[in-house]
């Protein structure tokens, strides 16, 4: 009997999907890109990446693994980008429905229209979390609203979208973008304040969109279109771990990987940001959780407890 394809490698016991917080849905679909192609090999670079990286995370000292992650079967065989984002936004939809912290690795930037939709149906005032070189803010592109350049373009009129590390954009998108979300590269280089301003303005519940072009090609090349004057490594980290210890994270994706085969480290990049991520919001939960139990006589500890335990059910 074959064994069946994990997520990581990790044993059987930790990837059913019945025992498994964490739902992981590949989207190899890169119908609308328009300079470089290859995310559609995203996810399975991303996949084999997974499997040669380390399990144990340092900095949280904890294994996300053992929450459990179930590998979805791939979203496949999409003719149109309308087709492939109502693909997303039923298997988003089904997931969720079953209380699982839903992820999904792409594909291009338009595979995240129908995951936020079906976030966007699930969560209450939900903010939408962009890290992203482009605004991708269009309302049709190429004769199509599911373009990779319209990827943001509902969420932006539906939803509390946060964008941040924008640095390319056409000018007509600046009519419909919400200056005041935005955080711009060249403002954030000289605002050491950026990452706590953009968490003022989220709101509890957060789904978080990364485009890994939002990384600077000096650490991340691989991608459909790299800018230059991205972010960095530890700057990301640093942030992202404020937002999923300050507010509910309810899922996340990541897009836009479009593999070299001569050079790995954009894959294991993907990968490793993808594992931290997980580390971030069961590390949180469970810190919380433990500090909360220490003392549970103290009136705004229970409190803190109750409410603990209400977003939990959301989560998983």
């Amino acid at each position: 009997m074959n064994k069946i394809k994990t997520y990581a490698g990790i044993e059987e016991q930790y990837a059913q999907l019945i025992n498994s917080k964490i739902v992981l849905i590949p989207v190899p679909y890169d119908g609308t890109s328009t300079w470089q192609k290859g995310a559609d090999k995203g996810p399975k670079a991303f996949l084999d990446a997974s499997e040669n990286m380390e399990l144990y995370d340092i900095e949280t000292d904890s294994e996300p693994y053992k929450k459990g992650v179930y590998l979805s079967d791939p979203i496949t065989g999409n003719e149109t980008p309308e087709k492939m984002v109502e693909a997303v936004y039923q298997k988003v939809k089904e997931y969720l429905k079953k209380g699982k912290f839903t992820t999904v690795f792409g594909g291009e930037h338009s595979v995240s229209i129908g995951a936020i939709r079906a976030y966007n149906e699930q969560f209450n005032n939900l903010t939408v979390l962009q890290l992203d070189a482009h605004a991708d803010l269009r309302h049709e592109y190429e004769g199509s609203k599911c373009n990779h350049a319209c990827a943001l373009y509902e969420a932006n009129k539906s939803t509390n979208l946060i964008q941040l590390g924008i640095r390319s954009m056409d000018k007509s998108e600046k009519r419909v973008m919400n200056m005041e979300n935005v955080f711009f590269a060249h403002e954030m280089a000289n605002d050491d304040y950026w990452d706590d301003a953009a968490i003022e303005l989220m709101t509890e519940n957060v789904y978080i969109t990364i485009d890994l072009d939002a990384f600077d090609p000096s650490i991340l090349p691989s991608t459909g279109t790299p800018e230059p004057g991205g972010l960095f490594w530890y700057e990301t980290l640093s942030f992202l771990k404020k937002v999923f210890q300050q507010k509910n994270v309810v899922g996340f994706d990541i897009v836009e990987l479009c593999p070299n085969e001569v050079d790995k480290s954009s894959d294991f990049l993907a990968a490793k940001l993808y594992y931290k991520m997980l580390s971030y919001k069961f590390f949180s939960n469970e810190e919380e959780e433990e500090l909360i139990e220490e003392d549970d006589n103290v009136l705004d500890k229970h409190i803190k407890k109750i409410k603990y335990n209400e977003d939990f059910e959301d989560d998983v």
